[in-house]
């Protein structure tokens, strides 16, 4: 009995290191304005400032729960006039869900409307 505990532990303890867990949540209207201001684009379907935005996000990093390739599709949050990308990003779920992360996809915020 003590083996198999052992066993369910490291396999949940496995788990947890190299898949999903629970996101903190964070209210739209306390995110930074330029994320706001996605989130808005993304709710009307653009314009976008870049070509990636709306490109598939295909969650190799497991921080998100997992879904089926093209489920998830990624956005820019630059402030206005920006040349280049950063770090910051909002990845959308087909239902509607959104997160928020402000370092390239190594954690996320889930955002709450």
């Amino acid at each position: 009995m003590t083996r198999l505990l052992a066993a369910i532990i490291a396999l949940v303890v496995a788990s947890n290191a190299a898949g999903f867990s629970p996101l903190d949540e964070m209210r739209v209207d306390v995110l930074p304005p330029d994320a706001v201001r996605t989130v808005k684009l993304i709710q009307r379907g653009g314009p976008f400032a870049f070509a990636r935005d709306g490109s598939v996000f295909a969650n190799r990093e497991r921080r998100l729960p997992p879904r089926y390739r093209g489920y998830y599709r990624e956005y820019t949050v630059a402030p206005a006039g920006a040349r280049e990308r950063g770090a910051r990003r909002i990845v959308a779920g087909r239902n509607g869900e959104l997160y928020y992360s402000r370092d390239h996809y190594r954690s996320f915020l889930r955002i709450r409307q």
